[in-house]
């Protein structure tokens, strides 16, 4: 059997669908990606859900889909962050172990969310400071959380034709360009890689072609790839572009989230 040169079975790098409970003012939302901004709290908004965010758990629970993503998308300074928060642990109560999750994790509160029901925790900001990777704090994440529990969020805007990682719920740009070398870098620290394509992400017309490419070519541990997906014709591409090797996170363009592209229906394309 083939393994990378991380160690990990090529066949654990086959599509799967990976689902989302983003919360934002405490309500679970989707919403324009590119819009956050921590004053004020605001963000172009797609959907908000009359639900709640145990209900998205069952939803996905009673699928059997795993690794789907909690991302609370308020800061921890936010009036709003302890009701995004709560939403989050009713999540995590609801499908212990089936979700990862995601905004405002350190040393500090990731035992907190493992202990909760989390199967990883998801970080970016901690790890890229003043714009440049912090090894230092990469280890004690890793410390904190176990390898084997650790996703980290290359999430990425481009910029002079470059796909830049960005932190802060996206709002800054980190000097780090997402490329192979880079993924290679860190694989080593992680279990997964989960990256959102910013400018695209919530907008549902169409992906990061040139990412998608980048990212299904590379050859090491698992990644999620979120941003622009609003049709079946988007899935089949991103299945071509990133030979059908990476996961895949689609919110707005779902019914569930009052988009056109049937939730069941796209769980069982993606199977497929």
């Amino acid at each position: 059997m083939l393994l990378s040169v991380h160690g990990k079975k090529t066949e654990d790098r086959i599509m799967k669908f990976r689902p989302c409970i983003d919360i934002h003012n405490g309500k679970v939302k989707q919403i324009v990606g590119g819009s956050l901004k921590d004053q004020g709290d605001q963000a172009a908004e797609n959907f908000v859900s009359e639900q709640d965010a145990a209900f998205y758990a069952e939803l996905y629970k009673k699928a059997g889909l795993k690794g789907g993503h909690v991302i609370l998308l308020n800061g921890k300074d936010s009036p709003n962050y302890e009701a995004t928060k709560a939403q989050a642990l009713l999540a995590l109560k609801r499908y212990p172990r089936g979700l990862q999750i995601g905004g405002g994790i350190c040393p500090e509160n990731a035992s907190e969310y493992l202990e909760a029901g989390a199967s990883h925790v998801i970080v970016t900001s901690y790890v890229f400071k003043n714009g440049v990777i912090s090894w230092e704090n990469l280890e004690k994440i890793r410390n904190a959380a176990g390898k084997e529990h650790l996703v980290l969020d290359l999430s990425c805007r481009k910029k002079d034709g470059n796909y830049y990682i960005v932190t802060d719920r996206w709002q800054k740009f980190t000097d780090v360009v997402l490329t192979p070398s880079v993924l290679d870098e860190l694989a080593d620290h992680c279990a997964e890689f989960l990256v959102h394509a910013v400018d695209v992400e919530g907008k549902a017309r169409g992906i990061e072609e040139p990412l998608v490419r980048m990212l299904g070519s590379w050859d090491g541990i698992p990644v999620t790839y979120a941003g622009g997906v609003g049709s079946f014709d988007d899935l089949r591409k991103l299945k071509e572009l990133g030979q059908n090797r990476l996961n895949v996170t689609i919110g707005s363009a779902l019914d569930l989230f009052g988009g056109p592209m049937n939730y069941e229906e796209t769980v069982k394309f993606i199977a497929k």
